[in-house]
């Protein structure tokens, strides 16, 4: 009989509360590496977002125009629908529109949708912007100041702009989404600047960028796969944190996702082929360590559900 070793970890995830009220929701405060329960706790389940952009998305697939054709054009339904038919646990609200390299929909418009969403629906809210350094500045610190007080998580913060952002979170009361490239130091470094500007704690979570499946996910489940063994193993302070997963825009916008089955006859069900790579995508990402999964279709999100009660034992 194979005894299999225990280890006790030194480290844990710092705990991150979003939402207010009965909407709020706590993320991380892991003590082992993703479902070692046999060596610790994960006391806060993975979380299953669902994205809705501000307003009409462009090129998306007929798989997903065919879920949210009903909502198409209306953020706020886009976002209801989302709680009430696919259990959404959180709302990720995209402000694309705000783009200046698309629509360029100015600060107001944002401001207007995200009150509007945060009104509608019961479960926390994360607001995204259109990662462009000065139009985001503008944008988030504005919707920042619109819902001071919900608790909602704002990004992606950067290296660029994270005093001026992170400066509006502190003063309304949010959580940070510290977004950085694929890369382990880069992470490290925007937390020790956040952490030194006066955001809390437990007001930070990390996105590390997410790659699709087939387009960098082994590249980004390494940088993930580091940042908890530099949590558990060697008391890193600095990379304690929640991780943030933004990964269907990843996978929706490749060809073997995005292409339409009568382009593309010999690969298979274009619904098939999308949720399946999707899903995947997530599967690789709670197994490295994600808290937060932003997804775009409802058949993954079940699928992860499944999967994370699997794990669990349950």
């Amino acid at each position: 009989m194979v005894e299999i070793p225990n280890i006790a970890y030194s480290g844990s995830v710092n705990e991150v509360t979003v939402g207010q009220g009965g909407n709020r929701l706590t993320l991380g405060g892991e003590t082992c590496y993703p479902f070692h329960l046999f060596e610790g706790k994960m006391p806060n389940r993975p979380v299953v977002a669902f994205e809705v952009p501000d307003s009409e998305p462009q090129g998306w697939p007929t798989a997903l125009v065919e879920v949210y054709a009903d909502v198409w054009t209306d953020p706020v339904a886009w976002a209801r629908k989302c709680v009430g038919e696919f259990g959404a646990e959180l709302i990720h609200l995209d402000l694309v529109g705000t783009d200046p390299n698309g629509r360029n929909l100015p600060a107001s418009h944002a401001v207007e949708v995200a009150m509007k969403v945060a009104e509608a629906v019961s479960v926390p809210l994360a607001v995204w912007g259109s990662a462009n350094l000065e139009k985001d500045t503008e944008v988030l610190r504005a919707v920042s100041e619109a819902l001071r007080g919900k608790r909602v998580l704002i990004g992606p913060v950067q290296d660029s702009n994270y005093k001026q952002i992170g400066a509006s979170i502190i003063s309304d009361g949010h959580v940070a989404i510290n977004s950085s490239p694929i890369d382990i130091n880069l992470a490290k470094q925007l937390n020790i600047l956040t952490e030194n500007l006066g955001v809390g704690v437990g007001s930070i979570v990390m996105d590390p960028t997410t790659g699709g499946l087939g387009y960098g996910l082994e590249y980004t489940y390494s940088v993930m796969e580091r940042c908890r063994q530099a949590a558990l193993t060697q008391q890193d302070a600095k990379l304690q944190y929640p991780l943030y997963c933004v990964l269907g825009r990843e996978v929706w916008k490749v060809k073997e996702a995005a292409t339409p089955q009568e382009q593309a006859p010999t690969m298979g069900d274009a619904k098939t082929r999308g949720v399946v790579m999707e899903a995947v995508t997530a599967m690789s990402l709670l197994v490295a360590g994600a808290d937060v999964l932003v997804v775009r279709h409802p058949e993954t999100a079940r699928i992860i559900r499944e999967l994370i009660c699997e794990l669990e034992g349950r």
